[in-house]
């Protein structure tokens, strides 16, 4: 007897990204159910920027975490996206920035919206423009597809006229739901609507003294008593920033939009307002925040945070896509120390991709790698590296190396077919791990001596080695060896043994699979190396 059966459900990678675009699916096809008129229109993902400021590592990761939703969507679905790069350019400059030349240029400009602020570098027609260029040129350089958009053109240019005029029409319910959030004096003249000062250009956050939603015109009152009748069209007024936000996914109808765990109250607010407004509120993720070498949440006016430049002197970009990529609902910590476990992650991860991009390059397996989202789907042949990372910061402390060419040295006689042209990804990690050793290991190296029981072993593992002089001793026999003389010496735990071996001879607290360093390193350097190590305890 045959049974009728359905055919069954695909396997979901078990990748976050992808949990992300079933949600984002199920909210599509919600909306193409209730509006079938836009059932046709791609999926919407959106991401905000304020640019009173430069672009940093949080713009980063929110504009790739965003791009890998929308890779897994179409992937999981086929359709078609847009991701739109939203400035909000016409928010008002409230201080003038630190980091800025000619600062008493702004002073008088205090807040006017920023696309009507004076470059400060002298390169632009406004502040607003200098820094969403500099927003564009950074996304570029991560190869980010994206749509820009400039919230100064957007509300001048009528594109947010209907949705202006419908805030108009439930101001009252607008109100009911941010009035409770505020405090006495901020709610005594709180209105979502901001109109600009027809003389000055301020953005005024005034109390409304009338309200026609059939006219779409606000009446107010300025600081001198002066009263002003303003239309909420044409870009003469703009919105509060929570209710702005659920105005732009009204009338833009967007599908997705993450953001961080410091805006969860927001979101909810704006929720509540898009959906008084008759639109639906996107699907999106919290995501954590970065924490300091010090576990406190990181803050671009402290600046304990590590920028993307500093990033990029230690490791690739491919190892940023790495961190961001890693559980983005965790808290983490983002200082220098986590970059090279996270280079030699994302190098674990790309090995293992071009495997199963072998075997199967639309399989499951391969598409809840990390590797094939920063790839973007496909693992380019010269990915990669030979040699990790961490084993090369670890030969850079021992040879002292202060240039790139001392570890080649060394690389091109582990394997001569090895070449800076043959490997491009391990040519870039030879020079963030020169600048890497240079600013972190080599002022942090602090040996120890051996005890007795280290000391005999470290004599035992100097022995044995020599036995291999001259032979060409894999990386899995070396560690072998290794393993063998700690257990010999009864380590317990045989970590211990391997502790021994990172303190007293590199200066630190961790360190490689030693068999491969000492097969990258040399026999007879590493021979050198305890030989060293026994006479500096001897001669303390």
């Amino acid at each position: 007897m045959s049974e009728n059966r359905s055919n069954p459900e695909p396997v979901l990678p078990r990748a976050w990204p992808f949990e992300e675009a079933r949600k984002l699916a199920e909210h599509v096809d919600a909306r193409a159910a209730a509006r079938p008129d836009d059932a046709a229109g791609p999926a919407l993902l959106e991401t905000g920027y304020g640019p009173s400021g430069l672009p940093h590592i949080g713009t980063f990761g929110e504009v790739a975490r965003t791009s890998w939703v929308r890779q897994a969507y179409t992937a999981l679905t086929g359709r078609p996206t847009r991701l739109l790069a939203f400035s909000d350019d016409m928010d008002a400059l409230r201080k003038v920035p630190d980091n800025v030349p000619n600062r008493d240029l702004l002073e008088k400009y205090i807040g006017q919206p920023l696309s009507r602020v004076p470059d400060p570098f002298g390169t632009h027609e406004s502040f607003a423009a200098h820094n969403n260029a500099r927003l564009c040129s950074f996304l570029d350089s991560f190869g980010f597809e994206y749509e820009f958009a400039s919230s100064t053109t957007y509300y001048t240019s009528g594109r947010f006229d209907a949705a202006l005029k419908r805030v108009l029409e439930v101001h009252d319910e607008i109100l009911a739901v941010i009035l409770p959030t505020l405090g006495p004096d901020r709610r005594a003249t709180y209105s979502p609507v901001l109109p600009l000062h027809p003389r000055t250009g301020e953005v005024m956050q005034v109390k409304m003294d009338a309200i026609d939603a059939a006219a779409g015109t606000v009446r107010w009152t300025d600081a001198e008593g002066e009263t002003f009748e303003t239309p909420v069209t044409g870009g003469h007024a703009k919105m509060q920033w929570k209710a702005d936000w659920a105005m732009r996914w009204y009338a833009l109808g967007v599908d997705y939009e993450m953001s961080g765990k410091d805006l969860i109250d927001s979101v909810r607010l704006s929720g509540r307002i898009c959906r008084i407004l008759g639109g639906t509120p996107p699907a999106g993720l919290t995501y954590e925040l970065f924490l300091d070498e010090n576990g406190q949440k990181i803050s671009k006016s402290k600046g304990n945070g590590l920028s993307v430049e500093e990033w990029l002197r230690y490791a690739p970009q491919e190892s940023l896509g790495q961190f961001m990529f890693n559980q983005p609902q965790r808290a983490k910590r983002l200082f220098f120390d986590v970059i090279p476990k996270t280079a030699d992650d994302y190098l674990t991860h790309v090995e293992k991709a071009k495997v199963l991009q072998a075997a199967d390059s639309d399989s499951a397996d391969m598409k809840a790698n990390p590797a094939w989202f920063i790839h973007k789907g496909h693992i380019p042949t010269d990915a990669g590296s030979p040699v990790p990372f961490g084993m090369l910061l670890n030969l850079a402390s021992v040879a002292n190396a202060e240039t790139p060419e001392v570890l080649w040295g060394f690389i091109r006689r582990y394997d001569a077919s090895v070449s800076p042209e043959s490997h491009p990804m391990l040519a870039h990690l030879v020079s963030h791990a020169i600048a890497y050793y240079a600013d972190f290991v080599r002022p942090a190296k602090t040996f120890r001596a051996p005890t007795e029981q280290e000391r005999a072993a470290l004599v035992d593992l100097a022995d044995a080695l020599r036995g291999y002089e001259g032979e060409a001793a894999d990386a899995a026999t070396l560690q072998n060896l290794v393993f063998e003389i700690g257990k010999r010496h009864a380590f317990e735990p045989l970590r211990s043994w391997f502790g021994c071996l990172y303190e007293v001879l590199l200066g630190q607290k961790e360190g490689p699979r030693f068999g491969g360093f000492v097969a990258l390193y040399g026999v007879a350097e590493t021979v050198a190396l305890i030989e060293a190590a026994l006479l500096r305890d001897s001669q303390a």
